[in-house]
């Protein structure tokens, strides 16, 4: 077990040191084991780790990722948000709204991919108004984050969250007759609603602004949509009584939705244009580098569960907490806040779900308890302490260099006025919410 949790830990420290290559480096960490495994160390194998990848995780990434290609193209988000700024009278109400809509959109479109399509309208409002762009800017990029957790196609966190639980779409607004994390996630963006108005009270200048944007092909938008309710009419299906070929697109029907309506909106933007330019840009905005990240995750965390790590992490904590579900709660949350404000959230939630999952079955003297709770605070705690620090998040570092293109310095004092209060106000109200409705 030590040799496998040295093993993870440079594994750990290489990737936070060189994170270009993070995908490479969670590979070779796989092969590592695998070669350790067949010389009889630790009991892995190729087929053993290639069977705990989670392929339906890795479709419902790639294809929400050309889907949002398809969306940004077709101009349709900036059209909305000029027709939400339209309706507001001043710069606080505007720079608010325009968080809240990026926070809505976020909850079904990656949030980077969210930053993207939102800043742009952001730099224009504060151009006309002659404002600093950046507290307008990092306002969008942590509201993106925060709602990235409410749904199972929000973020890639949600959907690891998603294919380990094994819950589906309508599982994140509705479970075992209470509601779900999405309430919660909700909770915490009306909370830090108040912080932004708070936060920019002085911003009353008049705000003038026209709905500019033509958006000339609806049928992106109608894909994304689609592909939504397809999700929400799959997780009502029963999961067929044989195994087989039938049991196999069942166990990935989430994935294979979102890459069948990925490659239609593709081959029809081609058969438009009479051209493969939508194809060969949906390609080149496809994230590699997570999938490839994960691809290597799933089979390093096979490794060290194999090797006993991840029970030995989960008696850590279960000692630290006792038998108390309130008190390990609370260190999931507040030490995954803590945690995701300095290295990245997809790996950390990667690996801490089986920990999570672990620690529940050892409480209660053993007999254990069910694990939903502790799901809920993870993901909650990992989602939103990525906006603490300019570096927590990709939708950060991908707002602050949006500005920096624009001639714009982000100071870390700059972030941490609008970052620090919206998280914790995010994270409490999440929290306190989640426990209620959850706690044991």
């Amino acid at each position: 077990m030590i040799l496998a949790l040295i093993i993870f830990l440079i594994t750990y420290v290489l990737m936070l040191t060189f994170q270009k290559w993070r995908p490479y480096i969670a590979l070779a960490s796989a092969a590592v084991f695998i070669i350790l495994g067949y010389c009889g160390i630790f009991e892995i194998n190729i087929l053993s780790a290639l069977s705990a990848v989670d392929y339906n995780v890795l479709l419902m990434i790639g294809g929400t990722m050309g889907l949002v290609t398809l969306f940004i193209e077709s101009r349709m988000p900036a059209r909305l948000s000029e027709m939400l700024i339209s309706k507001v009278p001043n710069v606080k109400l505007a720079v608010t709204v325009l968080a809240l809509f990026a926070g809505i959109v976020s909850a079904f479109v990656d949030n980077v991919a969210t930053v993207l399509m939102i800043a742009p309208i952001g730099l224009a409002i504060s151009k006309q108004l002659k404002i600093s762009p950046i507290p307008v800017l990092i306002a969008i990029a942590v509201s993106s984050n925060l709602q990235g957790a409410a749904t199972l196609v929000g973020d890639t966190t949600s959907i690891l969250l998603g294919g380990f639980a094994d819950m589906n779409f309508m599982e994140f607004f509705w479970m075992e007759g209470k509601p779900g994390i999405f309430w919660g996630v909700e909770l915490g963006a009306l909370a830090s609603v108040v912080v932004l108005l708070i936060l920019f009270r002085k911003d009353k200048q008049p705000v003038s602004a026209k709905v500019e944007t033509v958006v000339e092909d609806l049928f992106p938008t109608y894909m994304l949509v689609g592909t939504v309710v397809l999700l929400i009419i799959a997780s009502f299906i029963n999961e067929p009584a044989n195994g087989g070929a039938l049991l196999t697109l069942y166990n990935h029907r989430s994935g294979l939705i979102c890459v069948a309506m990925c490659i239609i909106g593709v081959s029809r933007a081609c058969a438009i244009k009479h051209n493969t330019d939508s194809l060969k840009q949906v390609i080149k905005d496809l994230d590699k580098d997570t999938l490839l990240l994960l691809f290597g995750l799933f089979m390093v965390i096979e490794g060290i569960q194999t090797a006993g790590v991840i029970d030995a992490i989960a008696s850590l904590f279960n000692r630290i907490a006792g038998n108390s579900p309130f008190l390990l709660y609370t260190l999931i949350v507040f030490a995954s806040v803590i945690l995701s404000a300095f290295i990245d959230n997809i790996p950390y939630v990667a690996t801490m779900l089986p920990v999570v999952q672990s620690i529940a079955a050892m409480m209660n003297g053993g007999a254990g308890v069910e694990p939903y709770v502790f799901y809920f605070g993870l993901l909650t705690g990992a989602t939103l302490g990525g906006n603490l620090t300019p570096i927590g998040a990709s939708a950060n570092i991908a707002a602050i260099g949006i500005l920096r293109k624009n001639g714009e310095t982000v100071n870390t004092k700059d972030f941490l006025r609008i970052g620090v209060p919206f998280t914790l106000t995010a994270v409490l109200a999440g929290y306190i919410f989640i426990w209620l409705v959850w706690g044991l």
